[in-house]
């Protein structure tokens, strides 16, 4: 399995901008939640703190978003 790295400053400004703002938010209220994800953003949080957190969230969901994309199948999560 190739290394996958996180979100490069190549291709759409705007778009990185909008994964990185939804990251955001999403670390913001990840500590109101308590499933397997927000889980992970808060232990990540603790860690790493909430700028790197916001971008893992926007990597994150910028691969969830394209495999959704090329897939054309709808989005299931994880049990």
């Amino acid at each position: 399995m190739p290394t996958l790295l996180g979100i490069s400053k190549r291709g759409d400004t705007y778009l990185r901008t909008l994964l990185i703002h939804g990251g955001k938010t999403v670390v913001r209220v990840a500590d109101k939640h308590d499933d397997r994800r927000n889980n992970w953003i808060k232990e990540l949080d603790q860690c790493k703190g909430k700028n790197i957190s916001a971008v893992a969230v926007a990597n994150k969901n910028a691969r969830i978003a394209w495999a959704v994309l090329t897939k054309k199948e709808s989005y299931k999560a994880a049990a």
